[in-house]
């Protein structure tokens, strides 16, 4: 699939829950959100349904993110419909890993290949600061988990207000190194205002090799992280939604004013 600026779209995100353990300061109000109704959030088997017509129609990577991922209930079971999808190349997830401990063998064993983690700081204070409610203890006992289960490469995703100079985010970067990590700064964003940038260490932010639709938790494929544009799946179906999409998909961000990082996965 080619938009009309001829990139290849190949690569879907998909949100499965707008809940989050942590609350983190630039993604959420310490006091939490307004959470999705049960009844508006895509069941599993809709999302499978989905991305077996995504991955028919070219789709070959997803990345499983939310909200966290790991806060949604039987999300192992998720993993394993979307692995055995003919044409899925590439199935990893994006996670603040206070949970990972605990399931990194079974989602490792249900199909997902390799992990995101975010991780802005590993200084304790700062970490509970910036999370609010966060142990980086479990944290790092995650990533442990994580390389022993053998969802590698482990990529750590740091949030930086200006640059990969910062202390927080030098310190970041020293810890992957001494523990086999690999890291991608990502400069701080604000939808509402447009402000994003391209990722230190990857392919993020560069709109001119976006290849990215985004499929929220309540079934709304969005061509691009920073436009309101979207398309329900239960109204018009997982074919004509991605069609739309790409027929729509914007030559580079804009704004947004109806989604947040919450709930759409970033």
């Amino acid at each position: 699939m080619y938009d009309h600026f001829n990139r290849h779209i190949t690569y879907l995100r998909i949100s499965v829950t707008d809940r989050c353990n942590l609350r983190c300061t630039y993604c959420m109000p310490e006091e939490g959100v307004k959470l999705l109704r049960h009844e508006d959030i895509l069941s599993f088997d809709e999302i499978a349904d989905f991305t077996r017509i995504a991955a028919h129609m070219g789709i070959n990577k997803v990345r499983i993110t939310g909200g966290e991922p790991l806060v949604r209930k039987g999300i192992v079971d998720l993993v394993e419909m979307i692995a055995k999808i003919d044409g899925i190349t590439d199935l990893a997830m994006t996670t603040n890993a206070i949970l990972l401990k605990q399931l990194a063998k079974p989602l490792r064993d249900a199909g997902l290949m390799r992990v995101n983690i975010s991780l802005d700081t590993i200084n304790p204070e700062r970490f509970k600061q910036i999370t609010r409610v966060g142990n980086i203890n479990d944290v790092i006992e995650g990533i442990q988990a994580a390389k022993t289960a053998g969802l590698t490469p482990i990529k750590i995703n740091c949030v930086v207000k200006e640059s990969s100079n910062e202390p927080d985010a030098l310190e970041v970067k020293r810890f992957a190194l001494d523990n086999d990590l690999q890291v991608r700064f990502i400069p701080l964003m604000d939808l509402y205002t447009g402000v994003h940038g391209v990722v230190e260490g990857g392919e993020g932010g560069d709109c001119a090799i976006c290849n990215r639709l985004r499929l929220t938790a309540n079934g709304i494929v969005k061509p691009c992280l920073f436009s309101d544009i979207g398309y329900n799946v239960r109204e018009l179906g997982a074919r004509q939604a991605i069609l739309k999409a790409i027929d729509n998909k914007p030559s580079c961000g804009g704004v947004s004013t109806n989604s947040e990082f919450y709930n759409i996965g970033g």
